[in-house]
């Protein structure tokens, strides 16, 4: 590669915002032996699952989830690896390596290595607001929240290898003397972004195109769902297959021996180093949920972490991880954690009774399964996350597990459909847009129509950060051919749409019509049954609430703050009519046009969404096309990413629509 013509390069280049080497060794430490026969001290392993376990134990006491299964078996991985990044040179870390994580879901074990180095000025301190909204510790790593600590942004499996490709050509390129590490787990490796470049980083490199390149896989067989070798198929013909490809592939049988792990990843970046023509791929054994017995020994390797908050087994938990002999420091913060529990106060009762939206999904498809309809399951891990589980369970003939390959999934629904089958694909909202967005397409090209079920969207995901919060889900499939959008508020809700949506399938295919594929957005957390009102009917919008000075259109998560912000807009004496509005690109303007126009001809829209190429960019177009001008103002999220937060609710106040938000919103209206 000419680099000649990339002389004037050093203007443009942006200055790395990472923070630079720590000065001294970890607080806690284990010591092992480098290749020159030198003592190195490393963060011990056993000190991060504690910080692990803590953190995690933050982040559930919030209202947030957690990942503990993952991060526990990097733990070894992570220690020798920072202990190489962190070495003692004449250069900061970060201009001798590219450091990438792709596995986002273990990034709380590198905040917990990082803090034992107090790297960035990082305490065991700051590890308490883990994945809350005031924290850059977020739920996966984001460069746009914690630029000291996180070159590439993750969370998305297998995003990470793509990119650590192109930091690796770029610094071929720029003549950049700087090795290249991305660690990844094995499901990661499932998926299409890594398969193209477990092939076209060994393609390159040998016509001398990249700078040394390592990629380690912690290799348990183990995905969130459970065992990737018994739910969908084992993974080692495609690691043997990498040296094939031209990797030079080291195997490491003892993922959490410190030593070996340390050995080996060492002797890889040497070899990459004497060799730059050929990567290298270190597959190391692991065991997700290591450090405690019940969750190495679960089929999901206890993925997210097993403890409740302030849970009195959060001691016995640390020192199983330590064998008995936790050191005091984590005794007495665990202690702390328990002894800070509140006195219980007597709990609201809730009139209607509150549950997931998935929980209806689930009722409608058993129901249309035990009536005949031949439905047949395809996923990509998340099963239990977007409710099609309970399918599953009742059907096990009648699914099949894809690994974690969103676009292998939707793809493979489109071949069912051609023979017949009423195919539903499900995963969260944010990879079913992005990783499936081609394949819809195609379904709709191909005549193959699929039922789609894509949860936690918008904010909904609070926890896990930016990188799993699809904010564009409206904008990247409504304007797509033969397909109906459906957001829905309440689990009734959904059974009713989605048993009307299957019978509607069905009855167009015995007629020789071929039916449009369906997209259901759900949410992910708690929301009422339904919302007072329960006739629902297909295509027509719902209205929950009359009023006469103001219409307020809201759709899926957003619903309970248009009802909670009109009773306290009632209390100021306002009267709203609010609209549930499931039809997101096809929407019931009739019904939704005439309440305008009982209500001084003044809007407001809500969604969980980015404002560009929303529902209410949507509706907007749809209304003045049927020859309504209401006064608008539409509510949602204003181009700007996300980021972790304990609960969605956080995240709504924060972008203005949250009930108060929508209250201010409405005298703002009401004003002009």
């Amino acid at each position: 590669m000419d680099t000649q013509s990339f002389d004037n390069l050093e203007t443009f280049k942006i200055k790395s915002t990472l923070a630079n080497t720590p000065n001294s060794a970890p607080k806690y430490f284990k010591e092992i032996i480098n290749n020159k026969e030198e003592k190195v001290k490393l963060a011990d392993p056993d000190v991060s699952r504690a910080l692990i376990a803590l953190m995690n134990q933050h982040a559930v006491i919030g209202g947030a989830a957690a990942h503990w299964g993952g991060p526990s078996a990097f733990t070894e991985i992570m220690s020798a690896v920072h202990g190489i990044l962190f070495k003692e040179s004449d250069q900061e870390w970060y201009e001798q390596y590219n450091f990438i994580n792709d596995a986002g879901h273990a990034e709380n074990g590198v905040y917990a290595v990082r803090a034992n180095y107090n790297f960035d000025n990082l305490s065991f301190e700051d590890l308490k607001g883990f994945r809350s909204i005031t924290s850059k510790l977020t739920g996966h790593g984001e460069a746009h929240l914690n630029p000291e600590g996180v070159l590439i942004s993750n969370g998305p499996l297998g995003s990470g290898l793509p990119q650590a490709q192109g930091l690796a050509i770029s610094d071929k390129a720029l003549n950049n003397n700087r090795v290249t590490i991305c660690t990844m787990s094995d499901g990661a490796a499932m998926e299409g972004e890594a398969k193209e470049s477990f092939a076209a980083i060994p393609g390159l490199a040998s016509k001398g195109l990249l700078n040394p390149v390592v990629t380690i896989i912690s290799d348990n067989n183990t995905k969130l769902s459970g065992r990737i070798t018994e739910d969908s198929f084992s993974m080692n013909p495609s690691f043997t297959s990498l040296e094939t490809l031209g990797w030079n592939v080291i195997y490491l049988e003892n993922g959490h021996d410190l030593q070996s792990v340390f050995t080996t990843i060492e002797q890889g970046i040497e070899q990459a180093n004497s060799n730059s023509n050929r990567p290298v791929a270190i597959v190391i054994k692991t065991i997700k949920g290591k450090g405690i017995k019940s969750t190495e020994d679960s089929s999901s390797g206890g993925h997210g972490y097993p403890l409740k908050a302030y849970d009195s087994n959060l001691l016995s938990f640390i020192q199983e991880i330590f064998n008995g002999s936790a050191p005091e420091e984590f005794i007495s913060w665990g202690q702390e954690v328990i002894n800070s529990k509140p006195e219980e106060s007597a709990k609201e009762a809730k009139l209607v009774k509150e549950e997931k939206v998935q929980k209806g999904i689930a009722r409608a498809i058993i129901r249309s399964s035990e009536e005949g309809l031949p439905i047949f399951s395809l996923s990509s891990d998340l099963p239990g996350s977007t409710g099609i589980k309970e399918f599953q369970d009742q059907y096990p003939n009648r699914c099949l597990d894809l690994g974690i390959a969103e676009s292998n999934m939707v793809s493979t629904a489109i071949g069912f459909s051609k023979n017949g089958f009423i195919p539903i694909v499900d995963t969260f909202a944010q990879f079913g847009v992005t990783k499936g967005n081609l394949p819809l397409t195609m379904a709709s090209l191909s005549q193959a129509p699929i039922i789609a079920l894509f949860s936690h969207t918008g904010f909904q995901d609070a926890a896990d950060g930016a990188s799993h919060q699809a904010t564009t889900y409206f904008a990247s499939t409504c304007s797509i051919p033969d397909v109906d959008v459906i957001n829905c508020s309440c689990s009734s809700e959904a059974d009713f749409l989605m048993y009307q949506t299957l019978n509607k399938y069905a009855e167009q295919r015995n007629s020789g019509v071929i039916p449009k594929s369906t997209i259901f957005f759900l949410g992910r957390e708690n929301y009422p049954e339904h919302f007072g009102d329960t006739d629902y009917q297909w295509g027509k919008a719902q209205i929950l609430r009359e009023g006469t000075d103001i219409t307020i259109v809201a759709t899926g998560a957003t619903v309970k703050n248009a009802m909670l912000a009109s009773k306290l807009m009632e209390k100021s004496g306002v009267n709203a009519t609010v609209i549930n509005s499931a039809n997101i690109n096809n929407p019931d303007t009739e019904t939704i046009g005439k309440c305008i126009k009982n209500t001084n001809n003044k809007l407001i829209m809500v969604e969980d969404h980015q404002i560009i190429g929303g529902m209410g960019s949507i509706l907007s177009q749809k209304l003045l096309l049927a020859g309504y001008a209401p006064k608008v103002l539409i509510l949602g999220i204003n181009n700007q990413f996300g980021q972790s937060a304990y609960k969605a609710d956080h995240l709504y106040d924060k972008h203005g629509y949250g009930p108060e938000g929508i209250k201010s919103a409405a005298a703002t209206l009401l004003r002009e």
